[in-house]
């Protein structure tokens, strides 16, 4: 269901981009902000995931926690967290429940990465699915700041077992003891992309 939901997302991505460019407009990375950007992947890879799940799951609706809502008794409601890069996931509170966190990173159209730089087309690299608590965030609600905010952090990030991850994409250097752990730990098959 995961990767039929990522699959789903690299579609509509896809046709997001197709027409943006045939437009002579930029891709869709380029067009909107990065903390709008990620928003938008949450809720694409939300409708992938429930388009996939043959009923088992129903989107919450627009600014509603959590993201995924349980239409079958077996199932948990499930709120999705995106970010770029490595930068851990956030929200604006600190709420128990289930989570899949996803993070990307920006490369060509041609599938191509590399480390510290940024292109124009949305790659995903790793997922996390699991349950946090309220001590798995860190809390900032500083003055002058965009508000309040809760970061997941070391520890709730070691809490969410990886359920994907895919090196081609990785903003990780190529010894990093991070990446051989998340390897031996992740599903090793990865989304069917069309690269235009």
């Amino acid at each position: 269901m995961l990767l039929a939901g990522a699959n789903s997302a690299y579609a509509t991505l896809d046709v997001i981009d197709a027409q943006l460019v045939a437009s002579e407009s930029p891709r869709l990375a380029e067009t909107v902000e990065l903390a709008n950007l990620s928003s938008m992947i949450g809720n694409i890879l939300a409708g992938g995931i429930v388009r996939a799940s043959a009923g088992v799951f129903d989107r919450a609706g627009p600014h509603k926690y959590q993201d995924l809502r349980a239409a079958v008794p077996k199932a948990e409601n499930i709120e999705i967290k995106v970010a770029l890069e490595r930068n851990n996931p956030k929200g604006h509170l600190p709420k128990t429940g289930h989570y899949l966190t996803c993070r990307y990173v920006l490369g060509d159209k041609n599938g191509n990465y590399t480390v510290g730089e940024r292109g124009d087309v949305i790659w995903i690299w790793e997922m996390r699915f699991g349950h946090l608590d309220a001590k798995h965030f860190n809390t900032s609600n500083t003055a002058g700041d965009s508000g309040k905010t809760a970061v997941v952090n070391k520890q709730g990030m070691a809490e969410l077992k990886v359920v994907y991850f895919d090196p081609t994409y990785a903003p990780l250097g190529p010894r990093s003891r991070y990446e051989l752990n998340l390897r031996q730990e992740a599903l090793t098959t990865a989304p069917r992309r069309r690269r235009r």
